[in-house]
């Protein structure tokens, strides 16, 4: 197990990866004595190494410790248990997760918020419903996936309506000659 100080900066720095695209900066960063005692405190894992990084990956870590100190306690417990799901994952999975994640961001805003919408109605589910339709979705073909995706694409209303395939796998369609 980690200690507490290295697993909040490693927390810190998954939940902020995504999130940031650093640019190459011409300023010289920042060595160990310039940063504030917060900043050394959240970092102390990379002490002994923080001169010899380069300037990208300073930069990335000092804006990860920052990112840290503005979070409130459920957003840091938030960030441990991803850190926790992120561990568990294969390396095709992250890498997996970082292609959906760039996708997400490509997406417009509006897009994303209806997504962030559905994936707040799926997690007020009871968990057992969650399961059932993740079974569900599972065992469905891939075409069967497809038609369902293109179905809610096309549906554009509110995420917690009950839709005709949000619960079950989708069938051949009778009813679409309606």
């Amino acid at each position: 197990m980690l200690h507490k100080p290295h697993r909040n900066l490693i927390l810190c720095l998954l939940w902020l990866w995504p999130m940031m695209a650093l640019a190459a900066d011409s300023e010289t960063p920042a060595t160990w004595d310039q940063l504030n005692a917060d900043e050394q405190k959240i970092l102390t894992p990379f002490h002994d190494r923080w001169d010899s990084m380069s300037p990208e990956r300073r930069e990335h870590l000092r804006e990860g410790a920052k990112r840290w100190q503005t979070m409130t306690p459920e957003e840091r417990e938030q960030a441990r248990d991803h850190f926790a799901r992120w561990q568990k994952m294969t390396p095709e999975q992250r890498e997996q997760a970082r292609k959906r994640y760039e996708h997400f961001r490509q997406l417009p805003p509006e897009q994303q918020e209806r997504l962030r919408q559905r994936r707040a109605w799926f997690k007020s589910l009871p968990p057992e419903r969650r399961a059932e339709l993740r079974k569900r979705w599972e065992n469905m073909t891939p075409e069967q996936q497809q038609r369902l995706k293109e179905k809610w694409r096309r549906n554009n209303g509110n995420p917690g309506e009950k839709h005709d395939d949000s619960s079950r796998p989708a069938q051949p369609e009778k009813r679409e000659a309606r």
